[in-house]
């Protein structure tokens, strides 16, 4: 069999390129096993897809099965719906543009997201944009936030997209992988994209206005390949790229500075509130962990899990 990577999804037909670079449409024949996972879409963008030789009665190739995935990610498929639908799989990386006005990426959301990327598996670079058009006092924050979220383990740089500068090594650390880039709306996506390759600019203009416009119904993603090497995917439905179901036990393991203490706490199932003898809350006062990193834990621990306001935080 002929393997290929899914580039779009557009309901029952992909689109796949083969090793050679050759780019076909297929579809699904037969059933894919979905490894437990209750899905809308058994295949998604960025799965490496195996094709049968032969082709159909409509002389089109079909997909047969598609190789284990390190990592994916999930949105679900409406609020009342227990399915989920796999946006993309096998990520290697995603970056987060923040920018300190016009407009403002608050502290908050950037953890929000960071939960989310840490369930998912996938490792994040914070990209402070727009790095030309700020004052001293926005320079000064942008200082400070780089220094709390690279002392957590989070690698950032400062870029202004607008103006390309900085984003060379953007460029370098594509090549050859799948990535993701995420943030508001204005804070400068296709900017960076087109800064990256020209000859995707009238896609992303596209792209943006789908986000800005809202719409959850469909989700056509798509990956675009980099005329330098490497993949970028998109997607509308990335602002779903939330807080999915995950146990809220399990939160401060996707808060690297709290599993590095969690075995410290005097009670094993320590739920970093109001118990004594917190090696967490310890460490907050020490100063070795930021009160306001801890603060988006307790609104995580104390939210209704129902709110589409949470789920829906990366608009």
């Amino acid at each position: 069999m002929e393997s290929g990577i899914v580039l779009k999804s557009t309901g029952k037909w992909y689109t796949v390129e083969l090793n050679d670079g050759s780019v076909v449409n297929c579809r699904i024949r037969g059933k894919i096993r979905l490894d437990g996972l209750r899905t809308t879409n058994p295949i998604a963008v960025g799965d490496v897809v195996l094709l049968h030789d032969q082709i159909d009665d409509e002389g089109k190739r079909t997909i047969a099965d598609f190789e284990p995935r390190k990592n994916y990610i999930v949105r679900k498929s409406t609020n009342l719906s227990k399915q989920m639908q796999i946006l993309a799989a096998n990520v290697d990386r995603a970056y987060l543009l923040v920018t300190v006005k016009s407009p403002v990426t608050h502290r908050a959301f950037i953890d929000r997201f960071l939960v989310s990327a840490e369930s998912f598996r996938i490792p994040v670079t914070l990209l402070f944009n727009k790095m030309d058009a700020y004052a001293d006092k926005d320079l000064k924050l942008v200082d400070e936030l780089i220094s709390l979220y690279e002392s957590i383990g989070y690698p950032c740089a400062k870029i202004s997209a607008e103006k390309k500068e900085n984003v060379d090594f953007l460029r370098k650390e594509i090549v050859g992988n799948q990535v993701m880039i995420s943030g508001h709306s204005g804070v400068g996506k296709s900017t960076l994209v087109n800064a990256l390759d020209a000859n995707l600019d009238l896609r992303t203009g596209e792209i943006s206005m789908a986000h800005q416009q809202g719409q959850h119904t469909t989700t056509f993603a798509e990956m675009h390949k980099l005329a330098t090497g490497g993949y970028i995917i998109d997607t509308p439905g990335i602002r779903a790229f939330g807080i999915v179901d995950l146990e809220k036990e399990h939160f401060s393991h996707y808060f690297p500075e709290m599993r590095a203490r969690i075995g410290e706490c005097k009670f094993h199932n320590c739920k970093h509130l109001n118990e004594p003898h917190c090696a967490v809350k310890q460490a907050i006062e020490e100063g070795e962990i930021a009160e306001s990193r801890y603060a988006t834990y307790v609104q995580l621990m104390t939210e209704d899990a129902d709110d589409i306001h949470r789920k829906n935080i990366y608009g």
